[in-house]
């Protein structure tokens, strides 16, 4: 799978544990940046990885900032971007299952790097239930235009 990564300064070091992991599982990880843990705008980041799910040159992307909670606000002005923001497994599963999350959003301030990456492995495996989600997922974004 094709996953971009994308990362503020303040989650530089966490968005590096996450590549490894990615890679080391097989998937195709294009790093859209930050490129060090130096001041810089979250959304120019989100902007850029969220282009390229929305494109379809990825299947998910992975966000991380302090919060998480920039990154995603950021990423769901996209055309077909369903950005959650995640603090456990649970949760990831449950995007995943039954919202049909294709960008999870982390924040390195509220889990350390080992929750990450059990939050990273809980939405990388889930895949989404359809059926009766179908319907309201579709009603997420509203028809442009």
């Amino acid at each position: 799978m094709r996953i971009v990564l994308a990362g503020d300064h303040a989650g530089f070091d966490l968005k590096g544990r996450i590549r490894n992991v990615l890679e080391a599982d097989g998937h195709d990880v294009a790093d859209v940046g930050c490129d060090s843990a130096d001041s810089c705008d979250y959304p120019d980041y989100a902007h850029a990885a969220a282009a390229e799910v929305s494109a379809g040159r990825a299947e998910r992307a992975v966000l991380v900032c302090g919060s998480g909670i920039g990154m995603s606000m950021a990423a769901n002005r996209h055309r077909g971007v369903r950005a959650a923001v995640v603090a456990d497994a649970r949760s990831a599963r449950l995007a995943r299952l039954h919202n049909d999350a294709n960008v999870l959003c982390l924040g390195a301030r509220i889990v350390d790097a080992d929750q990450a990456i059990g939050i990273l492995r809980a939405f990388m495996a889930t895949p989404y239930e359809g059926g009766r989600h179908d319907r309201r997922v579709a009603k997420i974004e509203p028809e442009r235009g």
